[in-house]
């Protein structure tokens, strides 16, 4: 069985036993969250949610909340010695999907 949920303004395909890394979700290590935006669930029978299913949700277990790798951004303007460097780290978090319920 899989399903796929929204969270941080993306969609993620995910079934139990996943570990997925989304964008940062409140909590601590260790923690049960619900994930209640399901956009659709798949298996033996599909349900297609209009755009979400009402009574659908997946939970999850926060393994680590922690960094992704760093990204640099450089700017600069020709000729005019002008260089920017900046570098950006996303805070994310690691989730293991533990239950689907449709």
């Amino acid at each position: 069985m899989y399903a796929v949920i929204k969270t941080g303004g993306k969609q993620y395909k995910v079934s139990a036993g996943d570990l997925l890394k989304v964008e940062k979700l409140a909590g601590a290590v260790g923690e049960t969250i619900e994930l209640d935006e399901v956009l659709m669930v798949g298996g033996e029978e599909v349900k297609i949610g209009t755009p979400l299913l009402p009574n659908a949700k997946v939970t999850a277990t926060i393994v680590e909340q922690g960094k992704d790798k760093k990204i640099l951004v450089f700017k600069s303007k020709r000729r005019k010695n002008y260089r920017k460097k900046y570098g950006h780290r996303q805070p994310l978090t690691r989730l293991k999907i533990t239950n689907i319920e449709a």
